[in-house]
């Protein structure tokens, strides 16, 4: 509970006490016969105390309210938390599978580049070598 609510508590039963001395003040000094003075005490003090339960019964039933508003609320962010980790996770899961497929298709090429490059050159050395072979031969 917040500061403000406590203070509205306090105040609230501040004015029930205070009116409920006020009336037994008042009644103490209006000119009536104790008989009928003892009845007013009573039906006053038993009006105040009707007042201060309803004020206890509604007090209790704005707290439970509270309190199920705030399960809610927790929960709802629970939840959010959750989902937005969920997607947090996947496009994590995303980017690691395109930058795997990226490095996998580089690698593919860069094999494939070599291994052309490397038959260009062993075509060049044979190439060369049969030249040469082919100039000893009619060099002699």
């Amino acid at each position: 509970m917040g500061q403000g609510n406590s203070f509205k508590k306090g105040l609230l039963l501040g004015f029930l006490t205070g009116g409920a001395l006020g009336a037994a003040i008042a009644l103490l000094f209006a000119p009536k016969s104790g008989k009928e003075l003892r009845k007013d005490i009573k039906e006053k003090g038993e009006e105040y105390l009707d007042e201060a339960e309803k004020y206890v019964s509604q007090a209790k039933v704005k707290a439970v309210d509270m309190i199920n508003e705030g399960k809610k609320r927790s929960e709802r962010l629970i939840k959010d938390a959750r989902d937005k980790s969920d997607q947090l996770m996947k496009d994590a899961e995303k980017v690691y599978k395109d930058a795997k497929d990226k490095v996998s298709d580089s690698v593919k090429f860069g094999k494939e580049s070599y291994d052309q490059k490397r038959d260009q050159i062993k075509d060049a050395i044979k190439a060369g070598v049969d030249a040469y072979k082919e100039s000893k031969h009619t060099g002699e």
